[in-house]
């Protein structure tokens, strides 16, 4: 026998529907999916709707809602890292049905994805992007395309928002001038964002959740570059000046905290591998200052950190390529100290970072192998997935870096 207990909207409760039963709420970013299971027992007129809101005390559902015509409904406009609980309601012609139980807690979080931009893949150039959510150990999927087919570009990310620059594309040695974007939470091929103040082909990306910079790498081929360039991330535009780095330099590494741009290693302009670690306070234009120095002089390394550490992964020693990963803490400048070991010796890798994990992605042989290290643990790296397409010399970002949070 029906409920009936409703009867809010309308005229007789007797005749409103069951409420729905097995609410099941699926957390994402600032958001849930709310699935449900309509009652068999509509009342005397079939259902039109159904609403669902959501409450932070158990009590109050009225702070946020949405409604839908079936299962599920997305409630959108909450609070990430903050529990709640969602309801369900019927509703026909003659009613709104009493609520559903309570949906089990959940907590909205942000988005937590990695990319890699483009590369060279099966002896040419890629335009492929390809994706993974961090809390899903495993492989990368494909997320959309780059406007040409291109290696070594530098890319960085918002909590929102990733952007490639830069890169060589098919059939020069030349870098170009291409700003580029994707919005993180929804797949497609990039929109045009802007142009950097030259062209730049192996230069290195990162900074905070609003600005980010650009550092080195080659212009008209083989002039070294030692600008810098930077970004408002949430604002489409070309690139402005921002300073200097202390040496021209290409294929180095660079990471971020909320205040702080460090870049190290790479090539100079005697085409001399360096171990100088130099940064920048994001907030503030002007040239880079000592940091330290990387375990050695390193070209073809990758970078990527949470808040407080960086890694450098892999590259091009003195002598040979290495396997090695060394860490800094960012805020503190010193020298670069002993993290672990990649897998396999590795070049011209792309890494990008949660706030827990580190990615280190493709690389020598354009492999499609990815491995991870837990950024607070040193220790040696371990087996993530696969690349969706084997790849080198790409480029990779994150919704979840340092300079996030």
């Amino acid at each position: 026998m029906a409920n009936r207990n409703g009867g809010f909207i309308g005229t007789d409760g007797l005749d409103a529907p069951d409420p729905p039963t097995a609410v099941t709420p699926t957390a994402g970013d600032t958001q849930v999916s709310v699935a449900f299971t309509a009652p068999t027992d509509t009342g005397t007129s079939a259902i039109t709707g159904f609403v669902a809101q959501v409450s932070t005390d158990g009590t109050d559902y009225s702070v946020s809602s949405n409604t839908g015509t079936s299962s599920p409904i997305v409630v959108s406009s909450l609070t990430n890292d903050t529990a709640a609980t969602a309801k369900v309601w019927a509703i026909n012609a003659y009613g709104t049905s009493a609520p559903s139980d309570a949906s089990s807690s959940f907590t909205p979080v942000a988005l937590q994805r990695a990319f890699n931009f483009a590369g060279s893949s099966s002896g040419g150039r890629s335009n492929i992007i390809d994706y993974v959510d961090f809390a899903s150990l495993g492989n990368y999927t494909d997320f959309g395309d780059t406007s040409s087919q291109r290696s070594v570009p530098a890319a960085l990310s918002s909590s929102t928002r990733a952007v490639t620059a830069g890169g060589a594309e098919s059939g020069t040695n030349d870098g170009h001038n291409y700003i580029e974007y994707v919005t993180a939470g929804t797949t497609g091929n990039v929109t045009d964002f802007g142009d950097l103040s030259s062209e730049r082909k192996s230069a290195c990306g990162g900074g905070s959740n609003t600005r980010g910079l650009f550092v080195g790498g080659i212009g008209s081929h083989p002039t070294r570059l030692v600008s810098i360039d930077y970004i408002t991330i949430g604002s489409t535009g070309n690139a402005s000046d921002f300073g200097d780095a202390s040496a021209r330099s290409l294929a180095g590494g660079a990471c971020a905290s909320t205040t702080r741009f460090v870049h190290g290693g790479g090539q100079n302009s005697s085409g001399t591998q360096i171990d100088v670690i130099e940064y920048n306070t994001i907030s503030s234009l002007g040239d880079s200052t000592d940091f330290g120095n990387l375990l050695e002089a390193n070209r073809n390394i990758c970078s990527c950190s949470n808040s407080t550490r960086g890694l450098f992964g892999g590259g091009e020693g003195s002598s040979s390529s290495t396997n090695e990963i060394q860490y800094i803490t960012i805020a503190n400048t010193g020298n670069a100290t002993d993290f672990g070991d990649l897998t396999a010796v590795n070049e011209n890798m792309s890494a990008a970072a949660s706030s827990t994990i580190g990615l280190f992605m493709g690389g020598t042989g354009e492999t499609d192998r990815c491995e991870k290290v837990t950024i607070g643990s040193t220790g040696n790296a371990s087996d993530f997935g696969n690349l969706s397409v084997g790849r080198a010399s790409g480029a990779g970002a994150s919704t979840a870096h340092g300079g996030i949070a």
